[in-house]
């Protein structure tokens, strides 16, 4: 039975602030955002949300996607430890690893498990990826230095070390570090490959809570999407966590939905249904 007379109007979109992953979430296999995607951000900032990209990539490997999508905003970048501002080209903050307590993290991972294949990133706007001999590298544009001298790690700050290990994969890896060096170090696998060493108690949460407050926003404000375990403590301060079709089961188990995956619009997916309420 109808109670109520004329035409009610759109619903309001319900979140100030959408935070998305980067790689295997707002990005495609093919490394691009799609038209519908782009579309369905621009529809939600239009209704009054915030969109904060929240990657486990340094600024140096973030920049020219940043760029590529006209984005202007703030974001996370570095696992939480760079918040950047896109449309000034200006990094607002930055934590970095403490070298000797990463260097006795690797000793002691090393002692358990064996020789490591290392790579990491050096702190602040053009910081240097260096890798190691037998780190490998995914296939793609970003750019990297390589280093023999094992010194060279530890010449300048760095953000995160990331480790490989040529038998263990890398649910295995990141489990027995985080067993041996849980208490240095914090331990994140953020992709096929991508085990990270990082400063302890840092995490995507600390850095998008930064990132949110300086917009004068909350947890309570936020859906956030993603896909791997690094993810995991996004999805616990954000309101609303949504895993893609193609995530990590770990991300999947706590995740409040499941959309289609990054090469299916999973992200708009979501958004077009928000929004048309």
């Amino acid at each position: 039975m109808s109670t109520a007379t004329g035409t009610a109007g759109p619903r309001p979109f319900p979140y100030k602030l959408v935070a998305t992953d980067l790689d295997g979430t707002l990005l495609r296999s093919d490394g691009t955002v799609s038209v519908r995607t782009r579309d369905a951000l621009a529809a939600a900032t239009a209704a009054g949300a915030a969109h904060i990209v929240v990657t486990g990539r340094s600024v140096p490997w973030t920049r020219h996607i940043l760029d590529d999508l006209g984005y202007e905003g703030l974001a996370v970048c570095g696992q939480g430890a760079q918040v950047y501002h896109a449309g000034e080209h200006r990094l607002l903050t930055s934590v970095t690893l403490d070298r000797q307590l990463a260097g006795l993290a690797l000793s002691k991972i090393e002692a358990e498990a064996g020789p490591l294949a290392l790579a990491a990133s050096r702190d602040g706007l053009d910081g240097e990826v260096l890798v190691g001999a037998g780190y490998r590298v995914q296939e793609g544009p970003l750019p990297y230095v390589g280093f023999e001298d094992p010194s060279e790690l530890w010449s300048a700050p760095l953000n995160k070390v990331y480790i490989q290990h040529p038998d263990l994969d890398d649910d295995e890896l990141a489990r027995v570090a985080r067993q041996t060096v849980g208490n240095l170090v914090d331990v994140v696998m953020a992709g096929p490959g991508v085990v990270e060493l990082l400063p302890l108690g840092l995490s995507k949460a600390t850095g998008l809570s930064l990132a949110a407050r300086r917009l004068k926003l909350k947890a309570a404000d936020t859906i956030a999407f993603g896909d791997m375990p690094n993810d995991i403590p996004m999805f616990g301060w954000a309101a609303h966590g949504v895993a893609m079709a193609n995530a990590h089961d770990e991300l999947k188990a706590v995740a409040h939905e499941i959309t289609a995956s990054n090469d299916h619009d999973g992200i708009a997916v979501v958004l077009e249904q928000l929004l048309s309420g």
